[in-house]
């Protein structure tokens, strides 16, 4: 007797696969690789990392030193690995070049700092949304 087959099952979608929910934000963030140190925004957040909007990424593999102003108190500065890349094309046609971040060697205490940002991020979001609707 044949089975028949099954349908395939889609491959989930990069945001389906994703452990932490992202938040979009606009956080202004430094960094520094090697004695290159630049300025740049985050355009989105997670407890596992940030995407920097950049025109001029880093390599895969960079070992970077964030540091990102929070609402209230000292900067936050963390410790990250570019883990891919979006480059900047000639031709025009990337609208979103930069890079994904990943955090790595948080101590408990920074860890504890990134979840509080990503939960104030996700609560101004929430936030906003809300006055939209009721507009």
């Amino acid at each position: 007797m044949q089975r028949k087959s099954e349908p395939p099952v889609p491959e989930p979608s990069p945001e389906d696969r994703r452990e932490h929910e992202r938040f979009e934000t606009s956080i202004a963030v430094d960094y520094a690789s090697g004695e290159t140190f630049l300025f740049a925004y985050l355009q989105n957040i997670s407890e596992m990392g940030i995407f920097i909007r950049t025109d001029h990424p880093s390599s895969v593999g960079s070992r970077l030193r964030l540091r990102f102003q929070v609402e209230h108190g000292e900067p936050l500065t963390l410790d990250g690995e570019v883990t891919w890349i979006n480059p900047l094309r000639a031709s025009g046609d990337n609208l979103n070049p930069g890079m994904g971040v990943r955090f790595i060697e948080l101590s408990p205490d920074k860890r504890e700092e990134v979840v509080g940002l990503v939960r104030t991020v996700a609560y101004l979001r929430d936030e906003e949304r809300n006055e939209d609707a009721q507009a």
